[in-house]
């Protein structure tokens, strides 16, 4: 055999090598290596439609790029990655909703595949975990609104295909990724009658034993599915992690009722070609617990809670993750969350509950909050104190990450109004807020690039009451005609007069503003900063420069330091054999 014949072997034999799969490592290695993670929560999974019934046509697809937007957050950008990273997070979920943007038979529309693969690519390249999910197409009915997925025998056998046909496109699309991203099969599934802490716990005496078995049947269904459908792709996807969650993402926590962990209990791994050697799969299961009732009570919720997890998964070699976890949140009444009213409280339960998932191998992914709405656009945290207890829970109290905040910038909000009569929240929301008494606030100021006159106006909801003589109802103000300053006075002196929300709205068609500056006015005068965020049809964005003392955010070119094989699959660490970077070849030993 000449020389030249067995250089041109040599080469086949290589290019033959490279074209296998990358050899991830073993599931319980990665849950290790995430360290903590937080949600990229309200993003693109976010969804709103006007057709409710997924048995028609109408039903699917009616949403473009603008959905990334239609809950308030702000567009997710590079930025916003790195300060996590920066900050101490190892790992980032990125739920994604899908039918709004599928055809009837389950085909993604190009760009939102597009889009979803951008915010991947800005955690991939800062060197994260990612985990991409199927979210929204599941979870709990709501008015006319239903989820196509459901924990049931019969959704199953209804769209198989189209489940089947959805992970199919999304394994496809990144098959040459490596062991930073995993894939999750769908995020909380709810039986028929949308029962939460068990399958049927919605029926008529909290159980019924035939719509539980049906539930339980069907997640486990979907979850092997969802797993034969990904492997059978090939590539980096014959030995990618992949995540199943348990009925409705339940953790098995509490003790009073015998159902409680039966999420636990009746989930069946699926059969996985991947996992002979090393295992590939973990179990997520979500947590939110009320912590109104003291620490204490807090902390045996979860030691019970983890005990659970070690008889059913962990001691057999199964892995975890919490995907989800925060607490219940809202106080009855006032709207204010734990953060706002029990924050120490909050932080021990925060600390207590890191320290025992890491003790357990168990990785952390903290559910939204500590970066929302437009603070995602500078990029900074408007919890900061919360992100720092997260990652020094984690990393050790001697920890130093970054956490910026909207001091650390001079902001001015760019709003982009796409109907007639959009709004633009400047306090207050859709999800309820402490109402604003009108003894203590005699006036809110906005302050504009221009003098916007008549194309925008102030808009103040008043006592929804009209029973009450609270003497303000609701009012409509126009910017000021010569001044780019406008202060709109409440118009009543009524003790118990309050405003429910305030927003800046558009009243002569689609336009586009910029805000420098909105406050209330005190009854002494002082003022208290405001941060506007989207109520509907518009979008918004922050144009922030630094304060002196805090550098820019500087971002690597997408392409830099990424490695691939001959065949253009990233790898994350070099082999032996030929890899490209930064368009040239060279040879890993």
């Amino acid at each position: 055999m000449n020389k030249k014949v067995c250089t041109f072997l040599s080469l086949l034999l290589l290019l033959g090598m490279q074209a296998k799969a990358q050899e991830f490592e073993a599931a319980s290695k990665a849950v290790v290596n995430m360290g903590v993670g937080w949600n990229l929560g309200n993003t693109l999974e976010a969804n709103n439609q006007n057709y409710h019934d997924f048995t028609k046509d109408s039903y699917w697809g009616q949403q473009g790029l603008e959905s990334e937007t239609c809950w308030g957050q702000a567009k997710a950008k590079p930025e916003l990655i790195k300060m996590m990273k920066d900050a101490g997070f190892g790992a980032i979920r990125v739920p994604v909703t899908w039918y709004n943007h599928m055809d009837k038979d389950g085909k993604v529309n190009a760009e939102w595949m597009k889009r979803v693969h951008e915010v991947v690519d800005y955690v991939i390249d800062q060197g994260l975990y990612c985990i991409v999910n199927v979210h929204h197409d599941t979870g709990a009915d709501r008015d006319s609104f239903k989820s196509w997925i459901k924990a049931d025998e019969a959704n199953y056998k209804q769209n198989k295909t189209k489940y089947e046909n959805l992970w199919k496109q999304i394994a496809e699309e990144f098959k040459d990724y490596d062991e930073h991203l995993l894939f999750e099969s769908y995020n909380e599934m709810l039986d028929k009658l949308n029962s939460w802490c068990f399958a049927s716990y919605a029926a008529k005496g909290q159980y019924d034993a035939t719509v539980a078995t049906s539930a339980y049947n069907a997640i486990n269904s979907y979850a092997q599915s969802f797993v034969t459908t990904v492997r059978a792709t090939g590539g980096n996807n014959a030995t990618r992690n992949l995540v199943v969650n348990t009925y409705a993402a339940c953790c098995g926590s509490g003790t009073w009722n015998n159902h409680l962990k039966e999420p636990l209990t009746q989930l069946t791994l699926p059969k996985d070609p991947a996992s002979n050697a090393e295992k590939h799969l973990i179990v997520q299961v979500h947590d939110y617990p009320n912590i109104a009732n003291g620490i204490n009570n807090v902390k045996k919720e979860i030691d019970d809670m983890v005990a659970a997890w070690k008889k059913t998964f962990i001691s057999k070699g199964v892995p975890m993750i919490l995907g989800e976890w925060g607490t219940a949140n809202v106080d009855e009444g006032d709207g204010k969350t734990d953060y706002d009213v029990r924050r120490k409280v909050m932080f021990e339960f925060v600390e207590y509950m890191i320290k025992k998932c890491k003790e357990n191998n168990v990785a952390t992914f903290y559910w939204m909050g500590l970066s929302d709405g437009a603070f995602r656009s500078l990029p900074a945290f408007n919890q900061p104190d919360l992100a720092e207890c997260i990652t020094k829970a984690y990393h050790g109290s001697d920890f130093v990450g970054a956490y910026p905040t909207e001091n650390d910038f001079d902001i001015n909000y760019i709003v982009d109004y796409e109907k007639e009569w959009s709004e633009l929240f400047l306090y207050g929301n859709y999800n309820g807020v402490t109402p604003l008494k009108l003894e203590e606030y005699k006036a809110i100021r906005v302050e504009t690039d221009e003098a916007y006159g008549n194309k925008l106006q102030v808009k103040v909801y008043g006592d929804k009451d009209s029973s009450k003589d609270s003497g303000f109802k609701e009012g409509y103000y126009p910017l000021s005609e010569d001044s780019k300053t406008t202060t709109v006075n409440f118009e009543s002196s009524t003790t118990g007069s309050t405003v429910s929300r305030i927003t800046l709205q558009t009243n002569v068609g689609a336009t586009k503003a910029k805000i420098t500056k909105v406050c209330f006015i005190k009854s002494d005068d002082t003022e208290v900063k405001l941060t506007p965020t989207t109520a509907w049809g518009c979008t918004l964005s922050t144009e922030a420069t630094p304060t002196a003392g805090i550098q820019s955010i500087k971002l690597k070119p997408q392409h830099d330091d990424r490695l691939f094989n001959l065949q253009g699959q990233r790898i994350s660490l070099p082999k032996k054999g030929l890899y490209i970077q930064n368009g040239k070849k060279y040879i890993g030993r």
